[in-house]
Formats: C-alpha cells, structure tokens, sequence
C-alpha cells in the first residue's frame, strides 16, 4: 500500500519536473525569439510591434519566478553558507536547519506582501498590453513564493530530523 503511494509521489514529482523545465525552456526560447525579432524589426522596418518590450519585461519576470521555483525544488539555490564548512557534521546540519527556517520564513513573508501587491494592483485597475488587467499576469510572484516557502518548510522539517537523529547518536 505504502509502496504505491510513493510510487504516484514520485511520478507527480516527475510530471512537475518535467512541467517546470518545459515552461522555462519555454519562456527562455520565446524571450530570445522575441528580442530577436524585435531588433530585426527596429533595424529593417524602423519600428516593431509596440507590446513586445511589455511583454519582454513579463517573460523576464516569470522566468525569474519559475526559475527560483525549479532551484527550490532540488534545493539548489544560492548558497552562501561558509561556516558549514568548518564546523562539523552535527553542527552544519543544525546551522542548515536553522537556514531552511529561516527561508521559509522570508518567502511565506515575501508570498504574503507580494499577494497584496497584487490586490492593490487589482483594486487600482493597472492595465498591460493596452488594457488587459495587470494582476493575472503578477500573481506569479506570490505563487513562486509560495512554493519556495513549502519546499523550504519540507526542506527543514528533513533537516531536523536529520539532525535531531544526529545528535541523538552521538
């Protein structure tokens, strides 16, 4: 019973793997044909389509959000973390699960104040593309947050009872 439930965890895991790095190769292709496009475009034809830099500008931040969501996920991201390297293995688990809190505390934090960025977008009326609403296409900022926050969470529940079983031991 207990075999074919990680089983479907783990094929779920695989589809959201597969999910996320088709969507950032996605926005990274559509990026560089866009800008392409428009430099051919201002250079031959003197002008380009007028939604295009707007929309540069939002595949930008969508691949940053996504980007960070797919870093989260293997638990990759940008770590400056020195002092794990002279401390012992007791000790740097502890000082990682301390860090993991902590990220996860920054992001539920940065998830709630971006969400209400957006209903403040919401509520102003902010337009995009000439009159399209703003909000659907910022609510991947909150919605990345939110995913780095619960990975990081499950991150540090790990790590502490990684740690909790490593000091136990000795």
């Amino acid at each position: 019973m207990m075999s074919s439930f990680l089983q479907i965890v783990q094929r779920l895991r695989l589809v959201c793997t597969i999910c996320e790095n088709g969507l950032l190769t996605l926005m990274l292709i559509s990026m560089i044909g866009l800008g392409t496009l428009q430099i051919v475009q201002r250079n031959f034809f003197g002008s380009g389509f007028i939604w295009t830099d707007e929309l540069l500008r939002l595949l930008v931040l969508w691949l940053a959000m996504a980007g960070a969501v797919a870093a989260s996920r293997d638990d990759r991201h940008i770590v400056i973390d020195l002092l794990s390297r002279f401390l012992n293995d007791r000790h740097a688990l502890l000082v990682r699960t301390i860090l993991d809190l902590f990220t996860t505390t920054v992001c539920v934090l940065l998830a709630w104040h971006t969400a209400r960025f957006v209903h403040g977008e919401w509520e102003y009326g902010a337009t995009l593309f000439d009159g399209l609403p703003a909000w659907p296409f910022e609510l991947v900022i909150p919605v990345a947050f939110a995913i780095i926050a619960y990975r990081y969470s499950l991150f540090f529940f790990v790590h502490a009872r990684q740690a909790i079983d490593l000091w136990r031991a000795a």
